[in-house]
């Protein structure tokens, strides 16, 4: 699928919105993300339908378990260090973590221009945050600690979703089994937090668009990237997400950026451009990361 990377970037940008919607909600951000994920979840099981049924492994449901723990360590990460350091932690390992479970499981060991071009991304987003005039002072250590665990437990379920899809999975189911199954997990979080907040029409909007946009189209299209992307490669490509946040920031809240955070955009999009070029090889690259390929691509190689 030549469009992979350009779908994984299109999810990439509607997480990016994800921060900007939910400044209308003014509820709990533990129960936001919880009633995002129920919502979310449940469509996409809807979607699923009876294919769950042929691609639910246990490796499938301790995805689902990372997915769900993903979301309680990103809030619980910025709770402690602040949006922009939690964010820029939790989403910038994510695809240096991505990388090393891949090295480790399939004995796959990244390109050298993966490598280069997600320490460049990285560092545009560290030059976004140090730009924005973030409290160096916040960086609390337990936050820094739930930051790098929800890039860890990101990884985790990416690795998974891509292996299941590249064994023949259908991607649509995949991603019904992960958040389906997170979205079940989170209900007794939204049923603690309570949902009177929900009676708010501005917030009840605000709430299904978070579920719908970014999290069941989003997921639906980084099921679809994932089926032509290597995975540390749509790892890297999701670094896509701060950039729109700032730039949401910049348009829409009327944030002012420094030239530094500029700089930071301008290298963060040519690392990202870099990546989705596809290399020599990547063919045989999906097939060693996420098991076998597409019946289509395998009766097209020599």
């Amino acid at each position: 699928m030549r469009n992979g990377p350009l779908a994984v970037v299109g999810a990439a940008m509607l997480w990016g919105t994800a921060g900007t919607a939910g400044l209308l909600v003014s509820a709990d951000s533990v129960a936001l993300a919880a009633a995002r994920l129920v919502i979310g979840g449940a469509v996409l099981l809807v979607v699923a339908g009876a294919g769950i049924r042929k691609v639910i492994t246990p490796a499938l449901v301790l995805g689902a378990v990372a997915a769900a723990g993903y979301q309680l360590c990103f809030f619980a990460a910025v709770a402690r260090t602040g949006v922009a350091i939690g964010t820029v932690v939790a989403i910038g390992s994510g695809p240096v973590f991505t990388g090393l479970l891949v090295w480790v499981l399939h004995r796959r060991r990244p390109s050298g221009r993966w490598a280069a071009a997600t320490a460049a991304a990285i560092c545009g987003c560290a030059a976004l945050i140090v730009g924005g005039g973030a409290d160096a002072g916040a960086q609390v250590l337990s936050g820094i600690a739930f930051a790098l665990l929800g890039g860890l437990l990101y990884a985790f379920y990416a690795v998974i979703a891509a292996r299941a899809i590249g064994r023949g999975g259908e991607s649509n189911a995949v991603m019904g089994v992960l958040f389906g199954g997170a979205a079940v997990l989170m209900v007794p979080v939204l049923a603690v937090g309570g949902v009177g907040w929900l009676g708010e029409p501005r917030a009840l909007l605000a709430v299904l668009y978070l579920g719908l946009g970014t999290t069941a189209l989003a997921c639906f299209l980084y099921g679809r990237g994932l089926r032509g992307t290597p995975v540390a490669t749509a790892a890297t490509l999701t670094l896509a997400e701060p950039a729109v946040a700032a730039l949401l920031g910049l348009v829409v809240l009327g944030e002012r950026l420094a030239p530094v955070s500029i700089a930071g955009l301008v290298l963060l999009g040519l690392s990202l451009a870099v990546v989705a070029v596809p290399e020599k090889g990547s063919v045989r690259e999906r097939k060693a990361e996420n098991g076998r390929l597409p019946e289509r691509e395998l009766e097209s190689q020599p």
